[in-house]
């Protein structure tokens, strides 16, 4: 599924209507319809309904929600915003709504009795809302946020920029947000991450033609992931079935080799080698049996083992004279694929020959580039691109929705994963697996995509299993294989 950005999801709402004959009214009797059936659940018990309709087309599907409330005996009020800037399509609504018997009121009256025992449809604010915030929108705004009152939103939050999920001044906190035909940037961006809280796409009535068409961000998902997975063969044997070779660990860090060579097993490499100092390779030997080891003196030590492996995974508890040490001397003569993580990643990455996949935390990536960790995260999209492009490589930027971008800009964003994956070892277990898919063959696009998919889905599993937060690394890398095996293989 592609994600599609305010300009793209104004041609889609355009193109529709007037190239392929659909009609305004119909999107937004069917965003209506869907809205109201997401809120559903939501308003058992609660005094009523009240809904914020902005000027917009917006606004129409708001009073749509209103009157479909209304009519399955629901009691519901709708708040018209800016009333005197109506669209003909939200003035078409408002008339049924209230040729209906909905409650439609144009004054400030309602904001100041709203409360917790209400459920709030935020209609305010479409896609295409740029700008401060300011007047009754912003005060509308402000009135949803005080009154505690669950809100489900309208294709978006109030108050939140489509394209970059930042806010705009005040903006609406939904439990949930309904968005129609394909998901947008905000859902995976600042603070458009949290306010967006449950999201679902809406099918309203677009033609799939105008769906398909690519916009260069994909959001990853169960099919895309199936349909590029290596499949086993019947005869297949640990030869056929991709050979990693671990670089990792260091006196204080030997489980990162541990977690990172555990996360390339449990993703279905056949053979995985750990090399390191004498204490990684104790702690390999005593607690991963099936792991091989390779006691590590000097670069020329994994030169020689190239030819018997299929990709490589340096940095996870290195130190970084170490790591960039060996990538040094690496670099000339090591054409297999490499995945670069934690102190391997610094500002002068060097051009490897062979495919690179860079699995860097906000932090590291501000390293690279030479900036902060807020500056990333503030253009999350934005710097992974930039890196990628630097340095020629597939750029993996960890943390909550989870971003692949590729050197020509195209972008893989993740559906998986919750904050309980916040803890210490995840991204060593992500290197491996990502190590793993690269060695079975993927692109280096392929590998990184379903290789933070693939790890997601498993600590999804282990919230749901173990509980929201401390489960450990470990335990995610256990059920990467019962994940593939129970939720998405074919």
């Amino acid at each position: 599924m592609w994600i599609a950005d305010a300009a793209r999801s104004r041609t889609i709402d355009q193109q529709a209507i007037h190239e392929f004959g659909v009609p305004s009214r119909d999107l937004m009797e069917r965003a209506g319809q869907a809205v109201f059936e997401a809120a559903l659940p939501l308003a058992g018990g609660r005094r009523r309904i009240v809904v914020f309709s902005g000027p917009g087309n917006n606004g129409g599907d708001g009073f749509v929600v209103a009157r479909l409330a209304h009519e399955h005996g629901l009691p519901a009020v709708c708040c018209a915003v800016s009333a005197d800037r109506m669209s003909p399509q939200c003035r078409e609504q408002r008339d049924r709504a209230l040729a209906a018997g909905v409650q439609v009121v144009e004054d400030a009256q309602l904001l100041a009795s709203l409360g917790p025992d209400d459920l709030v449809v935020d209609a305010l604010l479409g896609t295409g809302a740029t700008g401060e915030l300011r007047g009754p929108i912003a005060d509308a705004i402000r009135a949803i946020a005080a009154s505690a009152a669950p809100c489900v939103a309208v294709d978006i939050p109030s108050g939140i920029a489509c394209d970059t999920g930042r806010s705009l001044g005040p903006y609406v906190r939904a439990a949930k947000t309904v968005t129609f035909g394909l998901p947008k940037p905000f859902l995976f961006l600042a603070e458009g991450l949290e306010a967006s809280g449950d999201w679902i796409v809406a099918e309203i009535g677009f033609p799939r033609a105008l769906l398909d068409v690519p916009t260069g961000v994909r959001l990853v998902g169960h099919p895309w992931v199936v349909s590029r997975l290596p499949r086993r063969t019947r005869n297949s044997h640990k030869g056929a079935n991709g050979s990693v070779l671990v670089v990792a660990g260091s006196e204080r860090m030997t489980g990162a080799a541990l977690l990172a060579a555990t996360g390339a097993l449990r993703a279905g490499a056949g053979l995985v080698t750990v090399a390191g100092g004498p204490e990684v390779c104790r702690a390999i030997q005593a607690q991963l049996p099936e792991a091989m080891v390779l006691p590590l003196t000097d670069a020329a030590d994994l030169l020689a083992l190239q030819d018997r492996v299929d990709a490589l995974v340096l940095g996870p508890g290195l130190t970084p004279p170490v790591a960039g040490s060996l990538a040094a001397r690496l670099v000339p003569d090591w054409a297999k694929p490499v995945v670069l993580d934690a102190d391997a990643l610094g500002p002068e990455v060097p051009a490897w020959p062979g495919p690179v996949v860079l699995t860097p935390h906000p932090g590291e990536l501000g390293r690279m580039l030479g900036c902060s960790a807020g500056e990333v995260q503030a253009d999350r999209w934005g710097c992974a691109r930039r890196a990628a492009k630097r340095f020629g490589a597939t750029v993996l930027l960890k943390g909550a929705a989870s971003v692949v971008a590729s050197p020509s800009g195209w972008l893989w964003v993740n559906s998986t994963g919750n904050p309980g994956m916040a803890a210490g070892g995840m991204g060593d277990v992500l290197a491996g697996v990502v190590g793993t898919l690269l060695a079975q063959g993927l692109s280096p696009e392929d590998a990184a995509a379903c290789g933070m998919f693939w790890h997601g889905a498993a600590g999804d599993a282990c919230a749901a299993e173990i509980g929201p937060a401390g489960f450990l690394a470990s335990e995610l890398a256990s059920a990467l294989p019962r994940t593939r095996a129970e939720r998405w293989s074919p």
